[in-house]
């Protein structure tokens, strides 16, 4: 929650009429001192954004697990020129799981992406 841009001014005037001190002012207000020395510094709120950039573009790593998805995710990264951490994060945020192929033998039993769900409702 923000505080609004009166309520700032308001409060920041009644500190300077006063001379009060910053933790002064944040008792009297019920604030955090680190919002009043923020306040003090630029008054007007930060823009927010709506979520966390993505290293990876999630269309084209879906349509990466569709064409490859047998592919290690450090193959990925690879492709995509970032870390596999950040292939990790984008396949666990399209929701794309490995499963086992069952009838392989033991030893040489590998693994295969499920391409997202989404995708899969789509294309039928």
């Amino acid at each position: 929650m923000t505080y609004s841009l009166d309520f700032r001014r308001h409060v920041l005037s009644v500190r300077e009429k006063e001379g009060l001190t910053f933790a002064e002012t944040a008792t009297r207000f019920s604030v955090g001192v680190a919002s009043l020395t923020r306040w003090a510094k630029s008054p007007e709120p930060k823009a927010t954004r709506e979520g966390r950039p993505r290293k990876v573009d999630l269309e084209k790593l879906a349509q990466d697990v569709r064409d490859h998805p047998d592919a290690y995710q450090y193959e990925r990264a690879a492709r995509f020129q970032v870390t596999p951490k950040a292939i990790w994060n984008g396949l666990r945020a399209l929701g794309v799981t490995y499963e086992k192929i069952a009838d392989a033998p033991e030893v040489g039993r590998s693994r295969a992406a499920s391409p997202p769900r989404e995708d899969c409702a789509r294309s039928e």
